[in-house]
Parts: C-alpha cells; sequence; structure tokens
C-alpha cells in the first residue's frame, strides 16, 4: 500500500481548499466563533482542523471512505488484517473489545492487574469475571503480568469461558508471554484480547516487545496517544483472524462510541502512521540509545534503583519495554509520590507515574538532548533535596496474596446492588459496590463484588494519608467505603 497517503490529511487539506462553510457541528465554525482570549491559548488552526466526517470531511453518504482508507492503512502498517479508529481512549476501546466477545452472564478471564476502565467494561456488560492473578515480586511489590500455565488453569477451571483479556505492557514497562498465552487460549479456539495501551510503537522496531498481532493474539487495543505521536484519546484497535468477527465488533463500538468523532484524532492518527512507516525504524533506535544512556546515568546514582533485566524470568516479567524508565526511590527514604511532587515543583519534570515506591518516565521518539539531561538531572537533584522532603505516614503495604480477594458477587450486580456508605473498618468482610483505584496507574484494589479485607483497608487508608490518589471512590478519603447492604 501507498503510506504516503494520508487519507484524513488529505480530506482535511481538500476541505480548506475548497472554502466550504459548513452549516451544522461544531457551531465554533472552524474557529470564526470562537473567543479570541480561547485563540490566544490553543491557536485558530485547531478550530480549523474541527470538521466533522459527515457532510465535512466526507460527504452525506461517507462514499469517499476517507476514514476506511486511514483505517486500512494503519492495518496493513501494523501486520493487522482490520484497524479501526476509535476517538474515546482505550478506555472505551477496552470496553468495547470485551463486548466483543462475551455478553451477560458469560465468563471472561481477566488478568487482575487489569485497569480500572476493564472492571468498567465488566459493569457495563453484565460479563462475569474470572480473575487470573499476576505474580507478585514482594521485595519490590510489583505485580508482573500471569504466565501461560496461570491462564492453563484457570480454563481447565472455566471451561466455558468465552476468552481472554490480557494487559501488557504495564504501567512499570514489564510485559507479558503474549506468545504462550495465546496458543494456551487458542488450543480451545477461543480469542486473546490485548490490552496493549502502552504499546503502539511496539509494531516499529524489532528490538521492542513482541507486538500482541505479531504474538498470535486476535483483538489488539493500543493508545496511540500514550507512546506514539496522536493526541490524547487516539485508540485502535487491531483484529485479525475469525474468532472474533469485525462486525460484532463495530456494532459493539457503535453502542458506546461517540457520533461526533473528532477529525483531529483521526488525523493525528493518520499522520503517525505515515511517519512510523517511512521514519520509525530510525526514530525509535535515536529513542532507544537514548533510553539506554538514561539508565546508565540513571543506574549509577546512589539510592536510584533501577528496573531492568532482573526482573525478568519464571515468576517475574517474560520481556520489558526499555523505553519505560521505573525508579524505585525507597533508598531516599522517600516514596514515589513524594518524588513526582518535588520533580514537578523544584525542577518542572512531570513524570508519568508514581506510586508508594517509584516513579515512571517514559522515553519516545519525541525525546531530544534537553529532554534527556532534564530527565536525568531531576534524579540527580532529588539525591541532594530527599532529606530536606518533609516526611510522610508509612504505607501499609500488605502481602501480595492480600490482594487476591473473593469475587463473592458478580461485578455488575453489586455495582448496581443496594448500598450503603459505612465506615472503612465496619467494610471489613462486606461486598465492595464500588470501585477503589489508586491513580496512576489505575488498577482496583478493590473491584466491586469483591469481599473487602483488612489489609486492603489499611493499605487504601494508610495510603490516602501518604498522598495516594483514588479518584473514583465516593469518598477519595477512604475514611468510607461503599458496599452491599446487608
Amino acid at each position: 500500500m501507498d503510506h504516503s497517503r494520508v487519507p484524513v490529511l488529505d480530506a482535511l487539506e481538500d476541505f480548506r481548499g475548497r472554502g466550504d462553510v459548513v452549516y451544522g457541528p461544531p457551531g465554533h465554525k472552524q474557529g470564526r466563533g470562537v473567543d479570541p482570549r480561547v485563540l490566544q491559548i490553543l491557536g485558530e488552526d485547531l478550530f480549523r482542523a474541527d470538521v466533522l466526517m459527515l457532510n465535512g470531511l466526507d460527504d452525506r453518504r461517507l462514499s469517499q471512505k476517507v476514514l476506511t482508507r486511514a483505517e486500512e492503512l494503519m492495518a496493513d502498517a501494523v501486520r493487522a488484517e482490520h484497524a479501526f479508529f476509535s476517538t474515546c481512549g482505550s478506555s472505551l476501546s477496552v470496553r468495547t473489545a470485551m463486548l466483543a466477545v462475551a455478553g451477560p452472564g458469560e465468563k471472561l478471564l481477566v488478568s487482575r492487574n487489569t485497569h480500572k476502565s476493564a472492571v468498567a467494561g465488566l459493569i457495563i456488560s453484565g460479563v462475569e469475571p474470572v480473575w487470573v492473578h499476576p505474580h507478585f515480586d514482594r521485595e519490590r511489590h510489583l505485580a508482573h503480568p500471569p504466565e501461560p500455565e496461570d491462564v492453563r488453569r484457570a480454563l481447565q477451571d472455566h471451561p466455558d469461558a468465552k476468552g481472554m483479556l490480557l494487559i501488557t505492557p504495564t504501567d512499570w514497562g514489564t510485559c507479558a508471554d503474549t506468545t504462550g498465552v495465546a496458543h494456551v487460549v487458542h488450543e480451545r479456539d477461543l480469542p486473546l484480547i490485548v490490552d496493549e495501551a502502552w504499546g503502539a510503537h511496539l509494531p516499529f522496531h524489532h528490538g521492542l516487545p513482541t507486538w500482541g498481532m505479531d504474538a498470535d493474539a486476535d483483538l489488539v487495543v493500543t493508545s496511540v496517544h500514550k507512546m506514539g505521536g496522536a493526541i490524547e484519546q487516539s485508540s485502535v484497535f487491531h483484529l485479525q483472524g475469525d474468532r472474533v468477527s469485525a462486525t460484532v465488533l463495530k456494532q459493539r463500538e457503535d453502542v458506546l462510541g461517540t457520533t461526533s468523532s473528532s477529525s483531529l484524532v483521526y488525523a493525528s492518527l493518520d499522520g503517525w502512521r505515515r511517519q512510523m512507516v517511512e521514519q520509525g525504524t530510525a526514530l525509535l533506535e535515536s529513542a532507544l540509545q537514548r533510553a539506554r544512556r538514561i539508565r546508565s546515568e540513571i543506574a549509577a546514582l546512589p539510592g536510584m534503583r533501577l528496573l531492568g533485566a532482573e526482573v525478568l524470568g519464571a515468576g517475574g516479567a517474560a520481556d520489558l519495554d526499555p523505553l519505560r524508565i521505573t525508579v524505585d526511590v525507597r533508598s531516599l527514604g522517600i516514596s514515589g509520590m513524594q518524588a513526582a511532587e518535588w520533580m514537578r515543583t523544584a525542577c518542572h519534570v512531570d513524570v508519568g507515574a508514581s506510586d508508594t515506591v517509584r516513579v515512571n518516565g517514559q522515553i519516545t521518539h519525541a525525546d531530544d538532548d534537553e529532554t534527556e539531561y532534564r530527565f536525568v538531572d531531576a534524579f540527580r537533584r532529588l539525591i541532594d533535596a530527599a532529606d530536606s522532603l518533609e516526611p510522610r505516614p508509612d504505607v501499609a503495604l500488605p502481602e501480595p496474596e492480600a490482594f487476591e480477594l473473593e469475587q463473592a458477587v458478580p461485578t455488575r450486580r453489586a455495582f448496581f446492588a443496594d448500598a450503603e456508605q459505612v465506615p472503612a473498618q465496619n467494610a471489613v468482610g462486606r461486598v465492595a459496590a464500588e470501585m477503589a483505584s489508586p491513580y496512576p496507574p489505575g488498577v482496583p484494589a478493590i473491584a466491586p463484588g469483591e469481599v473487602i479485607n483488612q489489609d486492603v483497608v489499611d493499605y487504601l487508608r494508610s495510603g490516602v494519608q501518604a498522598g495516594m490518589l483514588i479518584p473514583d471512590a465516593a469518598d477519595p478519603t477512604m475514611e468510607t467505603i461503599r458496599v452491599m447492604t446487608l
């Protein structure tokens, strides 16, 4: 295929060249009605590019197939049979993928280190999860993706499951053995969905972890805004084989997705695909070299413990994305949350994620010598400043088994059940009617239908005192928890 073509961007250029005036949405009419004070910050071109596909970039019947041609090019670029653009982020894409594989009351294997968006998918769909628990690294307090044998055991216990949802890479850069999991799932001719939100770059360089389509996954969801070059909320479904129907996937997306898709997202996806096909190998090689330098410099700093190849192997991760720089800062006597706040305030360096143990930053093809220096220098300065940071309460980190809560009630039923808000201590032994997800990375410590235990309550309450954000709980302070009424 001719990857120099960018159908959405070409259509936008044609639209401008024709001088069309639109008498439908958006109401700002390509920026004519936007407050000049807004234009001063966002720029006129942003609004000039905000054009609907229907009766805008394409005609009333979408006969020019602008979006279809862009999606075909994307599929070809990443070695998939089909690709579908989504403008609602991978949070919606993952939910759509789940609904394309299983329905109300049916079972789906789900890696328990899943993002809260997948739990929301369970709530919406009524699909019943069969949790496949990750492997916990006790020393690092880190969850690695489940292994093929974990999946095999789950399928033996639940032969009526309709497929599996696997999450890889994790927010910290660790990766699953996707090929091995796909083999186990395909033994029963079931589909494997991969939430590869952090892996949009993987198809474009051989030195990166294996891309889901190359690992025989049936349906892969990526967030191109995370590690790629498209704007926020840009997501793509990638599909191969016949275990998941392309027609069903499109219908499920139509139910959940917006009817006012953003041309800004479509155009940036289109342009990123062209860039990666034409220049991706060279751009990512440069990023990998930069990441190696950064890793070497940070590893040499006192008190910095870099996540690296030592986590690979049985019971750990199958691979590691070297562009994800994860640093354990506990030796400095501070938490990752404290480190992130100090680096932002003192160095104007905003890391990607942080928790009680570590911080994480991503290196992409967009980085340069200046951003490389700023990132490493922030860690150097953090070492000098750590002793001056105000102490915070310790977080009660439980044993890994404490997070393997019993699923007593189906997720959807528990979420919509009659519920009450009770003091946190009184929630122990009760069935949760809400999610409680430390964010980032947004993996629920408690999901609806799970029986709450003392260790998780202590972890969340102490975490909030230490600066943890739990935005999805009804009471983010965790003084009270929403549970099913008795």
